[in-house]
Protein backbone atom coordinates (compact mmCIF):
# COMPACT_ATOMS: atom_id res chain seq x y z
CA UNK A 1 0.00 0.00 0.00
CA UNK A 2 1.00 3.45 -0.18
CA UNK A 3 0.24 6.87 0.88
CA UNK A 4 -0.35 9.99 -1.25
CA UNK A 5 0.12 13.22 0.00
CA UNK A 6 -1.95 15.74 -1.75
CA UNK A 7 -1.39 18.63 -3.74
CA UNK A 8 -4.22 20.35 -4.67
CA UNK A 9 -3.33 23.45 -7.01
CA UNK A 10 -5.33 26.59 -6.80
CA UNK A 11 -3.68 29.75 -8.71
CA UNK A 12 -0.56 28.75 -8.63
CA UNK A 13 -0.50 28.05 -4.66
CA UNK A 14 -1.25 24.54 -2.94
CA UNK A 15 -4.20 24.32 -0.75
CA UNK A 16 -7.20 22.84 0.41
CA UNK A 17 -10.94 22.95 -0.24
CA UNK A 18 -13.52 21.87 2.03
CA UNK A 19 -15.97 19.17 0.28
CA UNK A 20 -14.78 20.55 -3.22
CA UNK A 21 -16.27 23.77 -2.41
CA UNK A 22 -13.75 26.25 -4.46
CA UNK A 23 -15.28 29.08 -1.99
CA UNK A 24 -13.80 27.43 0.97
CA UNK A 25 -10.25 27.25 0.40
CA UNK A 26 -7.59 27.04 2.83
CA UNK A 27 -3.95 28.14 1.44
CA UNK A 28 -1.46 26.14 2.80
CA UNK A 29 1.32 27.04 0.97
CA UNK A 30 2.30 29.53 -2.18
CA UNK A 31 4.90 27.36 -3.57
CA UNK A 32 4.28 24.16 -4.82
CA UNK A 33 7.35 22.40 -5.68
CA UNK A 34 8.50 24.04 -2.19
CA UNK A 35 5.65 22.14 -0.53
CA UNK A 36 6.70 18.59 -3.20
CA UNK A 37 9.91 19.24 -1.35
CA UNK A 38 8.54 18.94 2.40
CA UNK A 39 6.36 15.52 1.43
CA UNK A 40 9.54 14.22 -0.20
CA UNK A 41 11.47 14.92 2.62
CA UNK A 42 9.28 13.38 4.99
CA UNK A 43 9.58 9.68 3.05
CA UNK A 44 7.09 10.32 0.47
CA UNK A 45 7.38 7.85 -2.53
CA UNK A 46 4.18 9.33 -4.35
CA UNK A 47 2.56 12.41 -4.83
CA UNK A 48 -1.17 13.12 -5.67
CA UNK A 49 -1.44 16.72 -7.55
CA UNK A 50 -4.84 18.16 -8.80
CA UNK A 51 -5.02 20.98 -10.97
CA UNK A 52 -8.35 22.52 -9.58
CA UNK A 53 -7.86 25.38 -12.13
CA UNK A 54 -8.03 22.57 -14.63
CA UNK A 55 -10.84 20.51 -13.32
CA UNK A 56 -13.11 23.77 -13.11
CA UNK A 57 -11.89 24.55 -16.84
CA UNK A 58 -12.03 21.47 -18.62
CA UNK A 59 -8.05 22.07 -20.08
CA UNK A 60 -4.70 21.98 -17.69
CA UNK A 61 -4.14 25.46 -16.49
CA UNK A 62 -1.27 24.54 -13.96
CA UNK A 63 1.08 22.08 -16.26
CA UNK A 64 4.12 24.16 -16.06
CA UNK A 65 4.48 24.09 -12.27
CA UNK A 66 3.41 20.47 -12.36
CA UNK A 67 6.08 19.35 -14.48
CA UNK A 68 8.92 21.66 -12.33
CA UNK A 69 7.41 19.67 -9.85
CA UNK A 70 8.29 15.99 -11.52
CA UNK A 71 11.08 17.63 -13.16
CA UNK A 72 12.75 18.46 -9.93
CA UNK A 73 12.04 15.45 -8.15
CA UNK A 74 12.12 12.93 -10.84
CA UNK A 75 12.62 9.86 -8.15
CA UNK A 76 9.14 10.45 -7.09
CA UNK A 77 5.96 9.20 -8.31
CA UNK A 78 3.35 11.43 -8.89
CA UNK A 79 -0.06 10.83 -10.08
CA UNK A 80 -1.94 14.27 -11.78
CA UNK A 81 -5.65 15.23 -12.12
CA UNK A 82 -7.50 17.78 -13.06
CA UNK A 83 -9.38 19.00 -16.28
CA UNK A 84 -7.43 15.83 -18.53
CA UNK A 85 -10.25 14.82 -20.70
CA UNK A 86 -8.30 14.17 -24.10
CA UNK A 87 -5.79 11.85 -25.62
CA UNK A 88 -3.73 15.53 -26.09
CA UNK A 89 -4.16 16.05 -22.19
CA UNK A 90 -3.10 13.14 -21.27
CA UNK A 91 -0.40 13.44 -23.45
CA UNK A 92 1.24 16.58 -22.50
CA UNK A 93 0.93 15.29 -19.00
CA UNK A 94 2.58 11.92 -19.18
CA UNK A 95 5.39 13.54 -21.04
CA UNK A 96 6.11 16.07 -18.13
CA UNK A 97 7.04 13.58 -16.42
CA UNK A 98 4.55 12.02 -14.20
CA UNK A 99 3.91 8.19 -13.51
CA UNK A 100 0.18 8.35 -14.18
CA UNK A 101 -2.99 11.07 -15.16
CA UNK A 102 -5.86 10.23 -13.29
CA UNK A 103 -9.54 10.61 -15.57
CA UNK A 104 -12.49 11.83 -13.90
CA UNK A 105 -15.49 13.61 -15.89
CA UNK A 106 -14.50 11.62 -19.08
CA UNK A 107 -15.80 8.92 -17.56
CA UNK A 108 -18.52 9.80 -17.55
CA UNK A 109 -18.68 12.30 -20.96
CA UNK A 110 -16.73 10.03 -23.39
CA UNK A 111 -16.28 6.37 -22.25
CA UNK A 112 -14.91 5.96 -25.46
CA UNK A 113 -12.09 8.46 -25.06
CA UNK A 114 -11.12 7.03 -22.26
CA UNK A 115 -10.61 3.47 -23.52
CA UNK A 116 -8.54 5.20 -26.39
CA UNK A 117 -6.39 6.98 -23.50
CA UNK A 118 -5.64 3.78 -21.55
CA UNK A 119 -4.99 1.73 -25.12
CA UNK A 120 -2.45 4.77 -25.77
CA UNK A 121 -0.85 4.88 -22.25
CA UNK A 122 -1.12 1.95 -20.95
CA UNK A 123 -3.48 0.67 -17.56
CA UNK A 124 -0.35 1.59 -15.61
CA UNK A 125 -0.63 5.00 -16.77
CA UNK A 126 -4.14 5.67 -15.85
CA UNK A 127 -6.19 6.41 -13.34
CA UNK A 128 -10.10 6.42 -12.82
CA UNK A 129 -11.26 9.47 -10.64
CA UNK A 130 -14.69 8.82 -9.25
CA UNK A 131 -15.87 11.63 -7.01
CA UNK A 132 -19.05 11.11 -5.56
CA UNK A 133 -21.45 12.70 -3.37
CA UNK A 134 -24.75 10.26 -1.83
CA UNK A 135 -23.44 7.59 -4.22
CA UNK A 136 -23.37 9.64 -7.49
CA UNK A 137 -20.70 10.76 -9.39
CA UNK A 138 -20.14 14.97 -9.55
CA UNK A 139 -18.22 15.81 -12.46
CA UNK A 140 -17.09 19.53 -13.63
CA UNK A 141 -14.50 19.93 -10.58
CA UNK A 142 -17.39 18.11 -8.50
CA UNK A 143 -20.04 21.00 -9.35
CA UNK A 144 -22.37 18.74 -11.30
CA UNK A 145 -23.99 15.68 -10.95
CA UNK A 146 -23.72 13.53 -13.26
CA UNK A 147 -26.52 11.36 -13.08
CA UNK A 148 -24.97 8.18 -12.61
CA UNK A 149 -24.87 5.41 -9.82
CA UNK A 150 -20.67 5.72 -8.60
CA UNK A 151 -21.07 1.54 -8.20
CA UNK A 152 -22.30 1.44 -11.51
CA UNK A 153 -19.63 3.33 -12.54
CA UNK A 154 -17.32 1.41 -10.69
CA UNK A 155 -18.12 -2.17 -12.52
CA UNK A 156 -17.39 -0.62 -15.52
CA UNK A 157 -13.75 -0.01 -15.54
CA UNK A 158 -12.41 -2.73 -15.96
CA UNK A 159 -14.16 -3.90 -19.56
CA UNK A 160 -12.30 0.13 -20.57
CA UNK A 161 -9.14 -1.33 -19.35
CA UNK A 162 -8.69 0.27 -15.98
CA UNK A 163 -6.55 -0.82 -13.46
CA UNK A 164 -6.47 1.67 -10.95
CA UNK A 165 -8.95 3.79 -8.96
CA UNK A 166 -9.88 6.50 -7.06
CA UNK A 167 -12.46 6.71 -4.98
CA UNK A 168 -13.44 10.41 -2.84
CA UNK A 169 -16.41 10.55 -0.67
CA UNK A 170 -16.94 14.26 -1.11
CA UNK A 171 -18.74 14.95 2.14
CA UNK A 172 -15.92 13.56 3.95
CA UNK A 173 -13.35 15.28 1.28
CA UNK A 174 -10.89 17.76 3.85
CA UNK A 175 -14.24 17.87 7.13
CA UNK A 176 -11.62 15.40 8.61
CA UNK A 177 -14.85 12.88 9.77
CA UNK A 178 -12.88 9.71 9.40
CA UNK A 179 -13.36 7.47 6.70
CA UNK A 180 -16.06 5.49 6.00
CA UNK A 181 -14.50 1.84 5.35
CA UNK A 182 -17.24 0.04 4.14
CA UNK A 183 -17.55 2.56 0.87
CA UNK A 184 -14.28 1.39 -0.46
CA UNK A 185 -15.24 -2.35 0.17
CA UNK A 186 -18.48 -1.92 -1.95
CA UNK A 187 -16.17 0.05 -4.84
CA UNK A 188 -13.82 -2.30 -4.74
CA UNK A 189 -15.71 -5.07 -5.00
CA UNK A 190 -17.82 -3.89 -7.87
CA UNK A 191 -14.15 -2.61 -9.14
CA UNK A 192 -13.05 -5.97 -9.30
CA UNK A 193 -9.80 -4.34 -7.97
CA UNK A 194 -7.93 -2.29 -4.80
CA UNK A 195 -9.16 1.62 -5.03
CA UNK A 196 -7.10 4.60 -3.71
CA UNK A 197 -9.01 5.37 -0.30
CA UNK A 198 -9.86 9.45 -0.64
CA UNK A 199 -11.35 11.98 1.81
CA UNK A 200 -12.10 12.22 5.55
CA UNK A 201 -8.85 11.08 6.96
CA UNK A 202 -8.52 12.66 10.10
CA UNK A 203 -6.50 10.49 12.54
CA UNK A 204 -4.00 7.93 12.55
CA UNK A 205 -7.05 5.51 13.09
CA UNK A 206 -7.99 5.97 9.85
CA UNK A 207 -4.40 4.59 8.74
CA UNK A 208 -4.87 1.56 10.51
CA UNK A 209 -8.32 1.41 8.93
CA UNK A 210 -7.07 1.14 5.69
CA UNK A 211 -4.61 -1.16 6.23
CA UNK A 212 -7.57 -3.38 7.96
CA UNK A 213 -9.18 -2.80 4.25
CA UNK A 214 -6.00 -5.34 3.08
CA UNK A 215 -4.18 -5.20 -0.08
CA UNK A 216 -7.08 -6.41 -2.28
CA UNK A 217 -9.65 -3.58 -1.32
CA UNK A 218 -7.47 -0.59 -0.92
CA UNK A 219 -3.95 0.69 -3.08
CA UNK A 220 -3.03 3.04 -0.69
CA UNK A 221 -4.61 6.23 0.85
CA UNK A 222 -4.90 9.95 -0.29
CA UNK A 223 -4.21 12.32 2.85
CA UNK A 224 -4.51 16.19 2.68
CA UNK A 225 -5.60 18.66 5.40
CA UNK A 226 -4.77 16.19 8.09
CA UNK A 227 -1.63 16.43 7.36
CA UNK A 228 -1.35 20.37 6.50
CA UNK A 229 -3.23 20.74 9.69
CA UNK A 230 -0.48 18.40 11.56
CA UNK A 231 -2.71 15.93 12.96
CA UNK A 232 0.08 13.34 12.50
CA UNK A 233 3.10 13.57 10.38
CA UNK A 234 3.67 11.91 7.32
CA UNK A 235 6.55 9.71 8.67
CA UNK A 236 3.84 8.11 11.21
CA UNK A 237 1.20 7.92 8.74
CA UNK A 238 4.08 5.70 6.85
CA UNK A 239 4.89 3.90 9.73
CA UNK A 240 1.60 2.92 10.98
CA UNK A 241 0.51 2.05 7.08
CA UNK A 242 3.38 -0.57 6.87
CA UNK A 243 2.65 -2.08 10.49
CA UNK A 244 5.78 -0.85 11.91
CA UNK A 245 4.59 0.77 14.80
CA UNK A 246 3.62 -0.18 18.79
CA UNK A 247 1.46 0.94 20.60
CA UNK A 248 -2.69 1.09 20.17
CA UNK A 249 -1.69 1.81 16.55
CA UNK A 250 -1.25 -2.39 16.62
CA UNK A 251 -4.18 -2.86 17.27
CA UNK A 252 -8.00 -2.75 15.94
CA UNK A 253 -8.58 0.94 14.31
CA UNK A 254 -11.05 3.20 15.12
CA UNK A 255 -13.12 2.46 11.69
CA UNK A 256 -16.13 5.80 11.61
CA UNK A 257 -18.57 3.93 10.11
CA UNK A 258 -20.92 6.39 9.08
CA UNK A 259 -24.67 6.43 8.76
CA UNK A 260 -24.51 5.85 4.89
CA UNK A 261 -22.08 3.71 2.84
CA UNK A 262 -22.43 2.73 -0.28
CA UNK A 263 -24.64 -0.01 -1.97
CA UNK A 264 -26.30 -1.12 -5.07
CA UNK A 265 -29.73 -0.52 -2.99
CA UNK A 266 -28.84 3.32 -3.01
Amino acid sequence: MHIFPAIDVLGGRAVRLLQGDYDKVTVYNEDVVAQAAAWIAQGAQWLHIVDLDGARSGRQINRAVIAEVASTFPEVNIQVGGGIRTIEAARDVLEAGVARVILGTALVGDPSKVREIVEQFGPDSVVAGIDARDGQVAVEGWREHSGRDALHLAHDLADWGIQHLVFTDIARDGAQTGIHAQSYRDIADAAGFPVIVSGGVTSLDDIVAVRQLGASVAEGVIIGRALYEDNFTLEQALSVLSGDCSGQYDDAALLHEGPQPLSEDD
